[in-house]
């Protein structure tokens, strides 16, 4: 909820929407000069958004030019365990928003880390948009997975395609393979689980199930 009442906002003119306070892409408020970061502009009420976004409001007091922020393209991260982690669209919401989308899975059962610390539940699942094969979101589950977040935000900023991660060279045994091993099952290219068959069903329990 957010808790803007009592500093006088009315008093000084800047403009709130349910409460919370309205910002343009530098943080900045309707009344030039006051600017507000955080949970109380309602945008992406996480710690690490909240940081982010007062590094850009003083960088543009400053008089540097910053990027915009992409809310979409922000980690979120659950810590529950198993933790639940993602960043970018959903298929849904890649479709919605106009993509013709392709994604892959790799399930933890089939990562060699995942196995030797006992932790096989979960997976990691890329959305790629079809024509270029920019990653368009991706989204984990996994005991601790979520320490993958900061691969997954580098994955987003430098709008890199599945081919790129799938390339892309990690250390085993490692979670973070299972961010490589997702990239290449959305084209169909991982070759640490089973490939199934045109016509057949993966036997009970499989990797790939």
């Amino acid at each position: 909820m957010p808790h803007t009442q009592g500093l006088e906002l009315e008093a000084v003119g800047v403009t709130t929407q349910r409460g919370f306070i309205a910002i343009d892409e530098h943080m900045e408020t309707n009344v030039p000069g006051i600017y507000a970061v955080g949970d109380v502009t309602g945008k992406l009420m996480l710690a690490h958004v909240a940081m982010q976004q007062g590094v850009i409001a003083v960088e543009h007091i400053a008089g540097k030019a910053v990027p915009v922020l992409d809310y979409v393209q922000m980690p979120r991260a659950t810590f529950c365990q198993p933790n639940v982690g993602s960043i970018g669209y959903t298929e849904q919401a890649a479709k919605d928003a106009g993509f013709t989308v392709k994604s892959g899975r790799f399930p933890l059962t089939a990562l060699g880390k995942a196995v030797a610390v006992g932790h096989t539940e979960g997976f990691v699942k890329v959305v790629a948009d079809a024509p270029t094969g920019q990653v368009l979101g991706i989204h984990m589950v996994g005991h601790d997975i979520n320490d993958l977040l900061g691969e997954a935000t580098m994955i987003a900023l430098l709008e890199a395609t599945t081919i790129e991660v799938g390339f892309a060279v990690h250390t085993h045994p490692t979670l973070a393979e299972a961010i490589k091993e997702a990239a290449l099952a959305v084209d169909g290219e991982a070759i640490h689980i089973a490939r199934r068959r045109a016509g057949t069903q993966p036997p009970e329990g499989a990797a790939n199930r």
